[in-house]
């Protein structure tokens, strides 16, 4: 994998996670209590011994560029690296990414000086594990020139998808953007091709793009500089190359999962708590999710009832109820909480016991969960301060609500707290 350049595409301003990308880039949200969504492409780039790594964004990408100086430091033995690319005007390119592929183009100067065969291009939003070896030496050994890695799909969820055909050797053939109807009935194929079971292939009779692609160099190149008005790559470049270019799919059947909305970010966290066996775990050895070492205390629990949760590193938790949760790092719950399906980000920072007593003696809120509160289906960002009693439990079943100025928004039924917000004592949301 040494002749391998790993593009991961930061995404635009991440307005389906928002609000937990009002100050972060949509790859720097955290996940899953102490780590961020880019870990994921990243530990999959090196558990499949890719270690030269771009990573583009163009919204608040500090934290997002932070993070990865910390995390990921190869040995200078290794020709590897993870770096940033911030979208940036020059004479030729005055402007924003304008898309996926628009982001890449406006790089290619940089990019083409590897000395590399393929360019495999990945997104920043996904939850899955996946053996980018397996991908690449699929396509080379089918002679394609632009390889996309495909997921089966059912008719139910179809529609919301990116849907593809397949000839009898799996090349793709034709391209559908979220079909419905008959058009929907035309993009049925037999998957069997792809190495399903017959069995399979009836439940699953559709192919969907993953966003996950591999390129020949000069292929990419080619198709970049080719036509400088098509922007994206799954919507244009990639359709629009199917006649001239041999377009291959590579079938994933393991887990996965688009976090790019605050429902599915939501949901796949919480899912991650399952036991015994969730869809997707952390705890492979053979393939681990790296991320910053912090060399944080334990967890102190003083009297806690805690169930179907985890609990990240550094938190101190005093006499209260937590089921279905995940708490990050540095959490602080205070005494006779109660906290049901709900993701808690932790905090940047520890508060000494003097400050928190000296914030309470001028009227104001430590970081942390304060007494008697309740918190139900939510997502509290880093660095809130909830006061004593507050109730959050979405009481008149809103749906959709922009409360910013109070420091939350509801957004699918689920109340997210802003960072760095304070929500006072005896709150009732």
């Amino acid at each position: 994998m040494k002749k391998v350049l790993g593009i991961v595409l930061g995404g635009g301003a991440g307005t389906r996670l928002y609000p937990l990308t009002k100050l972060r880039a949509k790859p720097a949200v955290p996940l899953a209590g102490k780590y961020r969504l880019i870990d994921i492409p990243i530990s999959n780039c090196i558990n499949s011994d890719i270690y030269k790594i771009y990573v583009l964004t163009q919204f608040n990408s500090a934290s997002l560029n932070r993070h990865l100086n910390r995390s990921y430091v190869f040995s200078g033995f290794r020709d590897g690296f993870v770096e940033v690319l911030a979208a940036q005007q020059t004479k030729d390119n005055p402007g924003w990414f304008q898309g996926t592929a628009d982001a890449v183009r406006q790089y290619l100067s940089l990019l083409q000086d590897w000395d590399v065969d393929q360019y495999i291009i990945l997104s920043g939003d996904h939850l899955y594990r996946m053996d980018y070896a397996k991908f690449i030496q699929h396509h080379r050994d089918t002679n394609a020139d632009i390889t996309l890695s495909v997921v089966p799909i059912d008719d139910k969820r179809a529609s919301s998808f990116g849907l593809m055909k397949i000839d009898n050797e799996g090349r793709i053939i034709d391209f559908s953007e979220k079909p419905k109807g008959e058009d929907l009935k035309k993009m049925e194929v037999d998957t069997t091709v792809l190495g399903l079971t017959p069995e399979e292939a009836q439940k699953n009779p559709f192919i969907a793009s993953m966003g996950i692609y591999v390129f020949n160099k000069q292929v990419l190149i080619d198709l970049l500089e080719k036509d400088p008005n098509q922007t994206d790559f799954g919507k244009e470049v990639i359709p629009g190359s199917a006649e001239e270019y041999k377009l291959q799919a590579y079938l994933y059947q393991g887990y996965w999962e688009d976090i790019g909305t605050i429902e599915a970010f939501y949901h796949a966290n919480l899912a991650l708590t399952q036991q015994p066996n969730p869809a997707f775990s952390f705890y492979d050895d053979k393939a681990p999710i790296y991320t910053r070492g912090r060399h944080l205390p334990p967890t102190k629990m003083v009297n806690c009832t805690i169930t179907e949760s985890m609990i990240s590193e550094g938190c101190i938790l005093k006499e209260s109820k937590i089921h279905h949760s995940i708490l990050g790092i540095r959490s602080r719950v205070e005494t006779d909480c109660s906290i049901e399906d709900t993701m808690i980000m932790g905090a940047d920072l520890y508060e000494s016991s003097e400050e928190r007593s000296l914030l309470k003696a001028k009227g104001g809120i430590p970081i942390g969960i304060g007494s008697g509160s309740t918190i139900r289906r939510a997502i509290v960002d880093k660095n809130a301060r909830i006061g004593n009693n507050v109730l959050i439990v979405n009481k008149d079943r809103i749906e959709e609500s922009n409360r910013e100025d109070e420091g939350f928004y509801i957004r699918s039924g689920i109340v997210v707290v802003l960072k760095n917000s304070t929500i006072p004592d005896n709150t009732v949301i």
